[in-house]
């Protein structure tokens, strides 16, 4: 079974990264620019694993975690920040967020924890 991970995040760039290097493991990814597509790709497509900027324009990222528990109080995420603000990770941890990575964040701690909290199977 593929794992499908949402990807959240303003920044073009670190969405096409991100997206790049998970299809290449396996996974079937979607990208968010903001918190009305994010909840929008929830609502239809039911991701296993969200990784999530807490600093978007508009609806920040605890805003975002909060409405995605509406829809989905087991949805699994993963937050991203590029700033120290400890009270946001905190807020977040205490929303259900597995753990977060300060932007820039090495590509390869994302992919680990990614395969931690989402695990590949093969379907039989």
């Amino acid at each position: 079974m593929k794992g499908k991970i949402l990807i959240v995040d303003d920044q073009f760039g670190i969405r096409i990264l991100l997206n790049e290097v998970l299809q290449k493991e396996g996974y079937e990814t979607y990208q968010a620019a903001n918190g009305v597509q994010a909840l929008e790709i929830v609502s239809e497509h039911s991701p296993d694993l969200v990784l999530l900027d807490m600093k978007i324009p508009g609806m920040d990222g605890i805003e975002i975690l909060k409405r995605m528990r509406v829809i989905d109080k087991e949805i699994r995420v993963i937050i991203m920040t590029a700033y120290g603000e400890l009270d946001m990770i905190q807020e977040a941890r205490d929303l259900g967020a597995l753990t977060h990575f300060a932007k820039p964040f090495d590509i390869d701690d994302i992919r680990a924890a990614v395969k931690k909290y989402l695990p590949l199977t093969n379907s039989y």
